[in-house]
């Protein structure tokens, strides 16, 4: 599998992913794209694309190469896109969720483990991350019953109203 990297100064993950939406008609293939945190004096989010990379070339820094890396092995990457993700709106059973994308497995943070015919109301924002080379979606108790992917599309900035 060729994973390219792209450190391009995108300093949050919202940037990247508006990023990688514009390139997702030039890119060819199944691609799974991924963003990775920076920290230190220059905090930045990398992005990785596997299988169909967009006609940008990549780049050589340090952080790129380590998200590269990262990515090959299947150790670290939140997945933006991936073979699926497309597939993951509304309220679903968990079956249908890892039977319909690259999805390995689906843990509750907060509750019970889930069971395949558990639903998820997946918000139509999905971002599973890589860990033992395996694709897996936190998730989080949510009401009704249901279970939702801990990461919410658009999370209230830490201190907001202080």
């Amino acid at each position: 599998m060729t994973v390219a990297g792209y450190d391009l100064g995108h300093r949050g993950t919202v940037e990247a992913e508006h990023w990688l939406a514009s390139l997702l008609s030039a890119a060819e293939g199944s691609p799974v794209a991924c963003t990775h945190l920076v920290h230190g004096p220059d905090p930045r989010v990398v992005v990785t694309i596997s299988g169909g990379a967009p006609p940008v070339a990549p780049s050589s820094t340090e952080a790129a190469a380590a998200a590269v890396a990262d990515h090959a092995a299947g150790l670290a990457g939140r997945a933006v896109l991936f073979p699926g993700v497309r597939s993951l709106t509304g309220i679903l059973p968990v079956a249908t969720l890892l039977s319909e994308s690259a999805i390995d497995e689906v843990v509750v943070l907060g509750g019970p483990p889930c069971e395949p015919d558990s639903r998820i109301d997946t918000r139509d924002f999905v971002r599973p991350q890589y860990r033992d080379g395996r694709l897996v979606l936190m998730a989080t108790p949510a009401p009704g019953g249901l279970i939702a992917p801990f990461e919410v599309p658009n999370p209230t900035p830490c201190c907001a109203n202080h």
